[in-house]
């Protein structure tokens, strides 16, 4: 993991803000999605990105009857 220095504290909320630079590097627009994920004592965030639910990849995904599925699997379904 890559520290960045910046430290950020907690509001009476629970809100952090991120930093307009760490937006900025990561592409986070305003009302852009993060993942939330609990490794141990650390809060990772992750840049949210619709993945297949069958094999996990997050290029060409696309919703179908509320999950998302990859055109590689939507192929290999649709030749069963």
């Amino acid at each position: 993991m890559k520290s960045t220095g910046m430290v950020r504290r907690i509001d009476n909320l629970g809100r952090i803000v991120l930093p307009i630079e760490l937006r900025r590097v990561l592409e986070l627009e305003k009302d852009s999605a993060l993942e939330i994920f609990i490794e141990g004592n650390q809060v990772i965030l992750k840049k949210y990105e619709p993945s297949c639910i069958f094999c996990g990849e997050a290029k060409d995904v696309e919703s179908y009857k509320g999950r998302n599925i990859c055109a590689k699997c939507r192929k290999a379904i649709s030749a069963l």
